[in-house]
């Protein structure tokens, strides 16, 4: 692959995964029901409605889910895997395998937006204890609702002791068990990972 080619590659690669990680926020913060007027919130809603709002038309949202985002975000992952493999000089596969990667591969970056949110949200905690500034900051505070979902069911379970809270290491013990399940159910390899975003 010459520089051009090489170029071309990366810059396809970041500014779909940049995209397909709004939709992707659009979809998990409605399931989290995150604050809709948070100024984040709002520009990732602003990003992404001139996609969604096309896909609403024929794909209903359910108990104020917005499933044509979920929908947009494979869509947007299969024509990427497509452009990725065409690019990396291949031909376009069939259409079983680019569905079932696209797939797989929203699915994995859904983990791991759950896996960075969860780091950031320890890190910007210690900070704000740290600085004295107890007033978060909408980032954190989206954060806060985008994790808890997942955070308070395993809160109950384990409870935090001392004025810690464990639950994020359990959290990422099990995000780790199902990563290794999804690559070794798909027999995930470089390739596959070269061309779907997200891997």
């Amino acid at each position: 692959m010459g520089v051009f080619e090489s170029s071309a590659t990366l810059i396809f690669n970041a500014l779909v995964g940049i995209y397909l990680l709004a939709v992707i926020l659009r979809f998990l913060l409605q399931v989290a029901r995150a604050d809709f007027y948070n100024p984040i919130s709002q520009s990732i809603v602003k990003i992404t409605d001139p996609a969604v709002r096309l896909f609403r038309n024929f794909i209903p949202g359910y108990r104020g889910i917005d499933f044509s985002s979920l929908i947009l975000a494979l869509i947007i992952q299969a024509v990427a895997i497509s452009g990725l493999i065409l690019l990396y000089g291949g031909s376009i596969p069939s259409i079983g395998f680019i569905i079932t990667w696209a797939f797989v591969g929203v699915l994995h970056f859904m983990i791991m937006v759950y896996y960075y949110a969860i780091i950031a949200s320890i890190i910007m905690s210690f900070v704000m204890m740290f600085s004295g500034n107890m007033n978060p900051h909408p980032f954190l505070r989206l954060i806060w609702q985008l994790t808890e979902p997942v955070m308070s069911p395993v809160r109950k379970i384990i409870p935090p002791m001392g004025g810690l809270d464990f639950s994020p290491i359990f959290i990422f013990i099990g995000i780790g068990l199902i990563r290794n399940i999804i690559y070794q159910s798909f027999g995930v390899n470089e390739s596959i990972a070269l061309v779907v975003i997200g891997l």
